[in-house]
């Protein structure tokens, strides 16, 4: 699990964590207890038009990703893996007052989107967190899926990451706040990223590994790709640096794993980053419920091999 954060760091809250054997969800911001009300702007809740507690309080798995037609296909998923006694029909967006993000809870699990890059991701966790928070949720496992480029990998392979970096392959997320550099790590928890892999040897139809990924901010020169409206470097300078990467250890890159992977870790979430679904519903099933007849029928997701 991610490292908990010292008493010092916790958040005002204490009563909250001092129950034996639950890992709460932290928020580091002491401004939080003297607003009268949290409004969580972009996911369309607040603490005093909604009981958080109530609605929210039994989550244990949070998925998230970029597309909404994708964490909607999830969801439905998961609802007929899990074999709710409720209508499919049921399954409703609770973020459907705004447009920004969408998200679905199917029993103890939610699926929620973020958008695409490092702002989008950061808005929709900084709001997730706290309604985790306000909700009570212990003991919470996130985990992101979706799509990204593969370097030195075959297309359609599955990289579980342990430690994400940015574009220097350094495990870190620099977030400028106010006019200061602040630097965060980016590990993600290890323990997880195992079981996941686990998982995996049970499907063999496409290959599982577990390595580093790389998070940038931009999908095409900071990628290395050639096919953008601009590329300020020669084709040959791109295969170096995709070789440079492989050889620290980089299989994939994407855009939002540093910020993820930071905010889990100071908030006490355990999480990791993966780019497929089909590894996530034996650890989902197995920890919801017991005794699942598990189907391998899912939506494999291509990767776009770069190097």
């Amino acid at each position: 699990m991610a490292s908990v954060l010292p008493a010092s760091n916790t958040s005002m809250r204490s009563d909250r964590n001092t129950y034996v054997g639950k890992s709460f969800v932290h928020v580091k911001n002491p401004y939080l207890d003297s607003m009268d009300e949290d409004v969580l702007y972009h996911l369309d809740l607040g603490t005093k038009t909604h009981n958080l507690p109530e609605m929210f309080g039994d989550v244990k798995f949070v998925c998230v990703g970029g597309s909404p037609n994708r964490m909607k296909a999830f969801a439905l998923f998961m609802h007929k893996e899990l074999r709710l006694t409720d209508s499919e029909e049921d399954i409703k967006d609770i973020c459907a007052g705004t447009d920004r993000y969408c998200m679905y809870k199917i029993g103890p699990v939610l699926s929620i989107s973020h958008g695409m890059g490092i702002p989008s991701i950061s808005i929709m966790l900084h709001e997730l967190i706290k309604l985790l928070y306000h909700a009570r949720c212990s003991d919470v496992t996130i985990i992101r899926i979706g799509t990204s480029g593969g370097i030195g990998i075959a297309p359609g392979s599955v990289v579980i990451t342990d430690e994400a970096v940015d574009s220097f392959f350094k495990p870190r997320f620099e977030q400028v706040i106010l006019d200061n550099i602040v630097t965060r790590s980016t590990e993600l928890d290890k323990e997880l990223a195992e079981e996941i892999f686990n998982c995996s040897k049970e499907i063999s139809n496409f290959p599982t590994l577990i390595g580093h990924t790389m998070c940038t901010y931009d999908f095409y020169e900071g990628q290395g790709r050639l096919d953008g409206a601009l590329c300020s470097f020669s084709r040959e300078k791109g295969l170096d640096y995709l070789k440079r990467a492989y050889n620290a250890g980089i299989r994939n890159i994407e855009m939002e794993s540093t910020v993820f992977a930071a905010m889990c870790r100071l908030c006490g979430l355990k999480g990791t980053d993966t780019c497929i679904m089909m590894e996530l519903v034996f650890l989902l099933q197995e920890s919801c419920r017991d005794g699942i007849e598990t189907t391998k029928e899912t939506a494999v997701l291509s990767l776009k091999q770069m190097a």
